[in-house]
């Protein structure tokens, strides 16, 4: 069966739903990481891996979704949330450009009672110190259109207006209403979150795609979140990268309910695998350093990934649930020489600038 999917593959077709459930099942990760490491280095026959140099501002805590996965919210009427002021963000910015930061990644709990005028003034500010902004995910998009009373279109073009450059993948999380309906029910749907990058692409904005794994979903479900995001890309051509990263479970709603699990490294480098195989018109698979730790995230420049992430000046929400991994852009260029593969700075659509 294995040798009949390693035939498919090697004849240039696309590895099929049943086939990426079979590999998962019956393949060890020997097989799984080589055939990834040969779709990465058809890709990419240069060697080069590529890291961004930014921030992750998240501009408030409060919010009304109250995600069973999340432990960095605050309710609104908790009296311990945050809204960043200008004063704060403004610092927060010099410092990211003093380390030769080229974006922020601005993102946000769900605040109800913040208008759409507020999350323009608030791009505005940032472009106006000289940084891109790479700004809020479908979920907060969509939000913003229900509590302004305006279309995501609108909200979309307003941004761009404002100088929003691209949006994040964020608050993908399993893009399958079963799931979604269990642990994020406030959340927008999946066909939400794909009309809200649909139209960003249309509008000419580059986004990123995610996927958190590793709690309620089934193998099955995590094959539909992919097939979604190949279909969306064949259509669109507007993903840039995607980020897999697994459910964190430390202080959370899940893990107090006794329905999660920490995943291990093999079973990440497994799903990380998988979706380079399966992602044949993603450009770019992303390491995810910030939950898994530098050692794994150097072992996944050979399962698939050729980008290392950011260097994540300022990471709240996975800290939140109790994981803390910190990686200057020194330590970043080591880790990949050290792994075989050249180190090179790049901008948000992979245009390298160093």
């Amino acid at each position: 069966m294995i040798a009949d999917i390693i035939e498919h593959l090697s004849s240039g077709q696309r590895l099929a739903d049943h086939q990426f459930v079979q590999l998962h099942a019956s393949a060890d990760l020997h097989q799984i990481g080589f055939l990834a490491n040969q779709a990465r280095q058809r890709r990419h026959p240069e060697r080069v891996v590529t890291y961004v140099i930014d921030r992750n501002v998240n501009y408030t805590d409060i919010c009304i979704s109250a995600c069973k996965f999340c432990a960095f919210y605050h309710l609104p009427d908790s009296g311990k949330g945050y809204l960043l002021s200008r004063e704060e963000l403004h610092k927060k910015i010099d410092e990211t450009l003093a380390l030769g930061g080229t974006q922020i990644l601005l993102q946000g709990g769900l605040h109800p009672d913040l208008q759409l005028d507020y999350y323009e003034e608030l791009v505005s500010f940032i472009k106006s110190c000289g940084i891109n902004v790479h700004g809020f995910s479908p979920p907060e998009i969509h939000h913003f259109s229900m509590v302004s009373e305006v279309t995501v279109s609108e909200v979309l073009d307003r941004l761009i207006a404002a100088g929003l450059d691209s949006v994040p993948g964020g608050g993908a999380e399993i893009l399958v209403d079963r799931v979604r309906k269990l642990v994020a029910p406030k959340k927008c749907s999946a066909d939400q979150w794909l009309e809200v990058m649909e139209k960003a692409h249309e509008k000419g904005l580059r986004t990123t795609a995610t996927m958190m794994f590793g709690h309620i979903e089934t193998i099955e479900e995590r094959v539909e979140h992919l097939s979604r995001l190949r279909t969306l890309q064949d259509r669109t051509g507007g993903f840039t990268a995607f980020i897999p990263w697994p459910f964190q479970p430390d202080n959370t709603t899940l893990f107090d309910e006794g329905t999660s699990f920490k995943t291990s490294g093999w079973e990440y480098l497994r799903m990380l695998a998988l979706s380079r195989i399966y992602l044949d018109n993603f450009d770019n698979i992303q390491a995810s350093w910030v939950t898994q730790g530098p050692k794994i995230a150097q072992l996944s420049l050979h399962f698939g990934a050729n980008d290392f992430g950011s260097t994540m000046i300022e990471e709240n929400v996975v800290a939140a649930a109790g994981v803390s991994f910190s990686l200057s852009e020194k330590e970043i260029c080591r880790l990949v020489a050290d792994a075989g593969f050249m180190p090179r700075q790049r901008l948000m659509d992979y245009t390298i600038i160093n």
